[in-house]
């Protein structure tokens, strides 16, 4: 292709009315920035985009374009349209019900049966379709009466159905690098569709609109723009004044950063992930910066405070188990107070977490003993543990030869607690961390003196009229019927 990257037939007459974005929309896949990946040859957007009837030994795959804001999604549906020849119907989940759909397919299918042409149906933002209207995708989606392309910034696996997403290729779109950035701004101030080279824009400016922009073109364009507009409009009518966009325009100009933050989608889940992960990792600043992200998002405070709470008993447990009671002190506190205040309390929340020592044994633990419940080795509780209310249940012999722990040296009775099966089955490994390492140490001698190991443990203490050898012992009698 030659160096003009934009056909003038594309664009209006009056172009300079229309946003930016718009005019710089790529016409070709190849003249798509960013996305190598997903634009190799043989690639199913290649092979969807290869012109109708050609000799193709499979027939293209329906398409989901999944990731995040100003990537090209809508840009790349068209231009696969336009390239194959195939009809381009368009619909919004925001505005388009099941009846929309239904009018859609049936055009689409007659279409095809009297003119032989096939359709693309590209469906924006897809995660706002219901299920309804997803389902009624389907059978059309299936004989091939439409070539589906949808885009989303929400993880497909948990926003489109199964059996469409069987159906469909998902193809990843990912965050334009700032080198990509810098392409899109220099077609944007030298391209005739564009700025036309009027517009000069300094290194500091750049930088700024591209670390502003945050991988979304639109956003860098969108940004350029009013910057370019700012200067245009001080110049004024001096044909021989230079218009450059400094810093401090492009400062004028974004007002304020505001942080692309999805609450339902993707980018959710990946701050909330590194979150977790940066107080699991010990790195209290990276909490605290993805604390701000989520805050300055607008992430729902009960929300974070959950996830800290969580993190309490998973990351550090018993190596400090005081952090679980401070965390779920904060989560209320920050019920009672409300935001902004509740952000201090989060705050003193993650650090606690990230500053102290970490543990996931007990995490482990329980994760041990339930793949041994899941497996079905859990056998019969020992009768001697079990209650015993009735004369019939005491017949049965419940209950009968329990020792109680009391009566024992150091509180620990020498029996068996676990069902036969799982005899010798060791579930919680304390780590020599914090507190837990008090409980390393100690839990060797304690599961010693349980399996009867312990010659100095084997003979109950002698207390007078108490234990379970007490005739008259009104907490012996109690205890037999537990």
């Amino acid at each position: 292709m030659a160096d003009d990257l934009f056909s003038q037939a594309d664009v209006p007459q009056h172009r300079v009315t229309r946003p930016l974005a718009v005019r710089m929309r790529p016409v070709t896949l190849d003249d798509v920035v960013g996305q190598p990946d997903a634009l190799e040859k043989g690639s199913p957007l290649r092979r969807l985009a290869a012109p109708q009837g050609s000799d193709q030994l499979a027939a293209p795959s329906s398409v989901i374009l999944f990731g995040p804001p100003g990537v090209g999604k809508t840009t790349v549906a068209t231009i696969v349209a336009r390239q194959s020849g195939r009809a381009f119907r368009q619909l919004s989940a925001v505005t388009s019900g099941v009846q929309d759909v239904r009018r859609v397919l049936a055009d689409a299918r007659e279409l095809l049966i009297t003119q032989g042409k096939e359709t693309i149906l590209f469906i924006d933002e897809v995660h706002r379709f219901s299920k309804a209207q997803q389902d009624a995708l389907l059978p059309a989606v299936e004989n091939r009466d439409v070539t589906f392309i949808a885009a989303t910034t929400e993880n497909p696996s948990f926003s489109v159905i199964s059996p469409l997403l069987s159906r469909s290729v998902v193809v990843k779109l990912k965050p334009l690098s700032d080198t990509s950035l810098n392409t899109i701004i220099d077609r944007a101030l030298t391209s005739p569709q564009g700025l036309n080279g009027k517009i000069t824009l300094n290194d500091d400016a750049r930088d700024q609109i591209i670390r502003f922009a945050g991988g979304d073109a639109r956003k860098a364009l969108t940004v350029l723009e009013s910057a370019a507009g700012a200067v245009d409009q001080r110049v004024g009518t001096k044909a021989d004044a230079r218009r450059i966009v400094t810093a401090a325009i492009v400062d004028e100009v974004m007002q304020s950063a505001h942080i692309r933050y999805d609450k339902k989608g993707d980018e959710h889940y990946d701050v909330a992930s590194a979150f977790i992960k940066s107080m699991r990792g010990s790195d209290v600043d990276a909490a605290l910066h993805y604390l701000a992200r989520m805050i300055r998002g607008g992430e729902d405070p009960r929300f974070i405070a959950r996830r800290i709470m969580i993190a309490a008993s998973e990351e550090v447990g018993m190596a400090a188990p005081g952090i679980l009671q401070l965390t779920v002190a904060a989560a209320q506190a920050v019920a009672m107070v409300g935001m902004p205040e509740a952000q201090l309390i989060l705050s003193q929340a993650v650090i606690a977490v990230a500053t102290a020592p970490k543990s996931n044994a007990c995490y482990l633990a329980l994760d041990a003993a339930l793949k041994d419940v899941d497996a079905g080795n859990f056998g019969s509780v020992p009768l001697h543990l079990r209650n015993a209310p009735t004369r019939l249940m005491q017949k049965w012999g419940n209950h009968e030869g329990y020792k109680y722990a009391h009566d024992w040296p150091d509180d620990i009775a020498p029996q068996q607690y676990m069902p036969q099966p799982l005899i010798g089955h060791e579930y919680y490994h304390p780590k020599k961390s914090g507190y837990e390492a008090q409980i390393a140490a100690r839990l060797p001698w304690v599961r010693r003196i349980l399996r009867g190991d312990d010659p100095a443990h084997l003979n109950p203490v002698d207390h007078e009229d108490v234990g379970p050898n007490a005739k008259t012992s009104d907490r012996s009698e109690h205890d037999k019927k537990k």
